[in-house]
């Protein structure tokens, strides 16, 4: 027994008539009822009573076609979810941040748009640094993951820039250097600095220190911190100043105040990253197009 046979089935019990089901399948007539004859033939009993106008259920056909119809609104659900799966508009999808990530505009416009687009895929959310996401993506409990710029091997990784962003001075309220309007770097060769953590912020880590040299200092750090977040508040507390992407400005943190640093202005690298060797899946490819989308927009 195949699908067409219950197909051919149903569109003769449904049109009560041969000839009108052979038109409405496209097929002929006498080809029909042979498909049908060897159907009643492997059931081992008739389907049809056959009339002269038309043909009639069966008691056996009546039961049966209960079934056949389930059975095909089964397939075609299930066609139609594979169909679905295919174009990305089910499955899961694990997406990974650092703690900074997500005060940047463009990144919660990623998540709202793509769960408004894609409702039925699961969407699930994990925030962990850049080195442990790196690991995550590696070892395939994480998808996708935004992060800062990576140090050691990319190797088996795929990367993708989708913003880089002005770095900003992080100030305490009070201090002097806040009433400008724009800070050299070199201002801030006195100062003591609150950085993130060589260690889960390399990238991060060795831009700053980078301007700040070319500047001509090297930063006095007084403190490191794993989070963007833990910078923040530290330089509210007025432990020292920090340099920091420009989106975390809008923590609106009371006791620290954002400034721009004159030019050439640092900035902080926001990337995608995902596995590279195995076939992707859909619904990664369609986070991906999203993000390029959206990153070209902003």
């Amino acid at each position: 027994m195949e699908l067409r046979h219950l197909r051919y089935f149903v569109a003769i019990a449904d049109a009560r008539h041969f000839t009108r089901a052979a038109k409405a399948l496209g097929i002929g007539q006498p080809p029909l009822s042979q498909q049908i004859q060897q159907l009643e033939r492997e059931l081992g009993t008739p389907l049809f009573h056959r009339l002269p106008r038309g043909v009639q259920l069966t008691e056996a056909g009546e039961a049966f076609a209960d079934d056949a119809r389930r059975i095909l609104r089964e397939v075609e659900h299930a066609t139609e979810r594979v169909r679905r799966v295919a174009r990305g508009e089910l499955g899961r999808i694990r997406v990974g941040m650092i703690n900074s990530a997500p005060f940047h505009p463009l990144v919660p416009q990623v998540i709202r748009e793509f769960r408004r687009r894609y409702p039925n895929v699961a969407f699930s959310l994990e925030e962990r640094t850049t080195p442990g996401l790196v690991t995550a993506i590696r070892n395939e409990t994480v998808d996708v993951a935004f992060v800062r710029p990576i140090h050691g091997s990319h190797e088996g990784l795929g990367i993708e820039t989708v913003i880089d962003e002005d770095m900003m001075v992080a100030l305490p309220s009070g201090h002097p250097l806040a009433t400008r309007a724009r800070v050299p770097l070199m201002a801030l060769s006195i100062e003591p600095f609150v950085l993130f953590s060589h260690a889960v912020g390399a990238g991060l880590h060795d831009e700053i220190v980078a301007a700040c040299r070319t500047a001509g200092f090297s930063p006095r750090v007084v403190q490191e911190a794993s989070q963007v977040t833990s910078i923040v508040n530290l330089v509210a507390s007025g432990l020292g100043v920090s340099i920091l992407p420009a989106s975390m400005r809008h923590m609106h943190t009371e006791g620290v105040v954002f400034r721009p640093i004159r030019r050439p202005v640092p900035k902080a690298r926001l990337s995608l990253i995902y596995r590279l060797g195995d076939r992707e899946a859909p619904q990664i490819a369609r986070l991906r197009e999203l993000i390029r989308e959206l990153a070209r927009r902003a």
